[in-house]
């Protein structure tokens, strides 16, 4: 069998260099609830929660493997909470226009 030789990838992820969000240092180590919170403020995501959506993906997919299962499962629930939040602005914005 021939040896089978290691392949360095570079990650898409090291050369992202956005600044539209500004999360407050040590958010994505605390609860769903608030980092959902704060992703959704204007203060962290001037252009909106859809931006801090982003973001928290981002940072999902720059921990890769390095996440554990919990903080994993912590931040995958603060995704949904987001994404809830992202849908009911949706629906609203959608009935002032009608």
């Amino acid at each position: 069998m021939a040896s089978v030789e290691k392949k360095t990838k570079k990650r898409w992820v090291a050369g992202v260099t956005s600044d539209s969000t500004h999360p407050p240092p040590g958010l994505f180590t605390k609860s769903a609830s608030v980092i959902a919170r704060s992703l959704a403020s204007k203060k962290v995501s001037p252009k909106g929660p859809t931006s801090g959506m982003r973001m928290l993906t981002y940072f999902i997919n720059r921990g890769g493997r390095g996440l554990s299962a919990t903080r994993r499962a912590e931040l995958e629930k603060a995704k949904d909470l987001l994404s809830k939040r992202i849908e009911k602005e949706k629906q609203a914005a959608g009935h002032k226009i009608a």
